[in-house]
Formats: C-alpha cells, structure tokens, sequence
C-alpha cells in the first residue's frame, strides 16, 4: 500500500486554526496571572515596556537563528504603527483592568472584540456576512449581556477599561487580518515587539520614574513577554488560515477558563449568570465554526 493511500486525512482550515486558537487562550490566560502578579510593583507602561522587551530579545534570537532577516521589512509600516498603537492602547487598558475587575467579568467584556470584527470585516476587509455570522454575532451579544448584566452594577473604571480595550483589540485583529494578506507573520511580530517597546518607554517614562521588576518579579515580568509573543504568534498564524470573523469567535472559550482560574487562585465566585452566558456564547461559536466547515446546501 503506498503511502499516498495510508496518509491521514489533512485537517480544515477551520479546524486548525481552531488549534492554535488553544494556544493564544492558554497564553493569554498566563499573561493574565502573571500581569497580575506584575501589577503589585509597576504600573501598565512598565509591564507593557519589559513585556515588549523580552518579546524582542527573543524575536531577534530567532529571526538571527533562522535566519529571517529576508523577511523583515518597512512594506506596510503605517498599517503596523496602526495596528500596534490600537494593540498598546488596548493592552494597557486590559492589564489595569485585571488589576481591578474580577477575570471572568474582563474577558467577558474584551469579548464584544469579535461582535466588532464579525461587524466590520465585511468593511473593511471584504470578507462576506453571512446570515448565520449575524445571528452568531447577535446570539453572542445577549450571551454577554446576561454575563455583564448592565445597570446592575456601577460603572466603574475597571469595566469601561475593559470595554474600550475591546475596541482596540477588534481593530488590531482587523489590521491583523490585512497584513496577513501578504506579510510573514515574523515580520508582524518584530514590529510588534519593537514598536510597543518604543511606545511603552515613552509612556512609562513620561515622568522619569521608570520602574524595573524586584528579583522575585523577574520571573513574572519573562513570563509576561513569552506569554504575550506566543499568544500573537497563534493569533497571527490562525488568522492567516482562516477568516477573521471565523478566529475570533474561537476566543470565546478563554471567558470559562478564566471564570475557573479566577476561582482556583482568587477566590472570585462563579457568578451563576457567567456560566449561562457561557453556554449561549459556546452555542453561538459552535454554530459558526460549524457553518464554516459545511457546504450550504439548496432549499
């Protein structure tokens, strides 16, 4: 038998963009606890400026190791300076509000981010809205209505932080989507690194009083960087598979993961309404994805 008939079948598109989904979820879940940990010593341009730091570190070790320095260039800078100055803003704006927001109440929040990409990637990049995107789209809304349940609570700081973060991000996935169209994803994360390292040393050193991790922090402030390259690196490669307003919703799942997290290491009570806006949400992805992976047939 040969081994053309032995080989196994290769995944979809949708499905293996699902899987490096997983690890940008795991990832960002780290960055998570370990900004957290952060937080208690700098302040959000101080843990955005090592973060970008030891994202460039590493960056340059493996553009040299490999050597990639072919595929690093200035095409497209302006739509890099976009993306990274939307990515920044937001970034900091989700570090304070891990900082002072439960973490299931934050990701719920910085889940409106795929409602915006389903919304104006048609727009802006052309890809097409489907009637069954909408009602994912509207059905994920009213998941995270019921999560956040507006007017039952303040409006504080924290969560308006992380709803303008949601914005930021929906732009940074969007800009994202545009460079993947022709620009190798270690081109997009050594502008990453090295822009944001720029940003983070104006903005965190603005008053000249620019922290640095204490010893014990240290491992705290590497895990940061790693966690947050490796989570854009996932990003970056599964919207280079698959439609933006197809990857996005997959993130979905970080908001379960995060409710357990926050109760196994905080202590933050699992808000009953959390767990059914979850399951609408999964309902909403899971017919999205599904749609994705099926031919449409005739009435």
């Amino acid at each position: 038998m040969s081994s053309s008939q032995t080989a196994a079948p290769a995944l979809s598109p949708t499905l293996r963009a699902a899987i490096w989904m997983l690890g940008a979820i795991a990832s960002f879940l780290t960055m998570a606890v370990a900004g957290r940990i952060l937080a208690a010593e700098l302040d959000t341009f101080e843990i955005m400026t090592w973060r970008s730091f030891t994202g460039v570190i590493i960056i340059l070790g493996v553009i040299t190791l490999r050597g990639r320095w072919d595929q690093i260039s200035t095409r497209h800078l302006p739509l890099h300076g976009l993306r990274n100055v939307a990515h920044f803003a937001g970034q900091n704006l989700w570090f304070y509000a891990i900082t002072v927001v439960p973490l299931a109440q934050v990701f719920a929040l910085e889940f409106t981010a795929p409602l915006w990409v389903l919304v104006l990637s048609p727009l802006l990049l052309g890809e097409k809205m489907s009637r069954r995107r909408v009602l994912a789209a509207l059905t994920g809304f009213a998941g995270i209505l019921l999560i956040t349940r507006p007017g039952s609570q303040p409006l504080s700081p924290g969560l308006i932080a992380a709803a303008l973060a949601a914005i930021c991000f929906a732009g940074t996935i969007i800009s994202t989507k545009r460079l993947t169209r022709d620009t190798p994803t270690i081109n997009i994360l050594f502008w990453l690194t090295a822009m944001q390292a720029v940003f983070g040393l104006i903005c965190g050193g603005y008053d000249m009083d620019f922290a640095a991790p204490s010893a014990a922090l240290w491992p705290a402030a590497v895990l940061v960087g790693l966690a947050g390259l490796f989570a854009h690196f996932c990003l970056t490669t599964a919207l280079s598979i698959a439609p933006a307003s197809v990857v996005s919703p997959m993130d979905f799942l970080r908001l379960p993961s995060a409710a357990v997290l926050g109760l196994l290491l905080y202590n933050e009570a699992l808000d009953p309404y959390v767990l059914i806006g979850a399951a609408i949400i999964f309902g909403a992805n899971y017919a999205n994805i599904r749609g994705d992976r099926t031919v449409p047939t005739s009435p």
